[in-house]
């Protein structure tokens, strides 16, 4: 994929994620009749198991684990596989992500739903978990373009926007909004970084197609 399409691609996910934020906030006095729909749908999925899971991918999504732990594991293993310029690339990923995401929160103040199950920070858009899940998937993706980093990319975004909702901590649009945060990051920064991660790590491995 093209410098110039990583990076078009990117900030259009930017610019819809942020112009979603303003029509909820802003165009309406309650939330979505989609958002509210979604909620009580949910809601009748709360088993014991599924919010065992959910809790789980709550600790995992977000807190220090996320904030911390699971970058420094992903940026180690990237390293250790002796590809430090995709760990630069990574570290830059996982810091915009999660400032363009507080951005956004105190931009838009959205309040989260009153029936939330576990407490969380300020800001219901967009969801910090779902972004942080979204830029894992998709570094992971333009660092390895293969096709099961894609599919289990995307199992693991749906998952935690799945787990947000089920929770009741996040209406779906702030997933959404969370998830297109978390990846056009990425995209805009891979437009910049990607060819000079992919400057060395071609001759290593042939299978890895270089950025035009």
């Amino acid at each position: 994929m093209r410098s110039r399409t990583l990076l078009w691609w990117g900030i259009g996910m930017l610019v819809a994620a942020t112009l979603l934020g303003a029509a909820i906030v802003f165009g309406y006095t309650e939330p979505p009749g989609f958002d509210t729909w979604w909620n009580e749908t949910i809601g009748t999925y709360r088993t014991d198991a599924m919010l065992s899971f959910a809790l789980v991918l709550n600790s995992i999504g977000g807190g220090w684990i996320a904030i911390l732990l699971v970058p420094l594991l992903l940026i180690t293993a990237l390293l250790v596989a002796r590809r430090w310029q995709a760990a630069v690339f990574a570290a830059v990923a996982f810091l915009a992500s999660a400032g363009a995401v507080q951005l956004l929160k105190h931009l838009f103040g959205r309040a989260r739903p009153e029936d939330m199950i576990v407490v969380s920070d300020y800001g219901s858009f967009p969801s910090g978990h779902a972004a942080n899940a979204a830029t894992i998937a998709m570094v992971l993706w333009l660092v390895f373009p293969r096709v099961w980093t894609a599919i289990l990319g995307i199992l693991w975004v749906v998952a935690m926007a799945l787990s947000r909702t089920l929770l009741s901590v996040h209406w779906a649009t702030d997933t959404l909004g969370g998830a297109l945060v978390g990846a056009g990051v990425v995209l805009v920064l891979g437009a910049w970084l990607l060819p000079w991660v992919q400057s060395t790590s071609q001759r290593d491995d042939p299978a890895v197609a270089p950025v035009g």
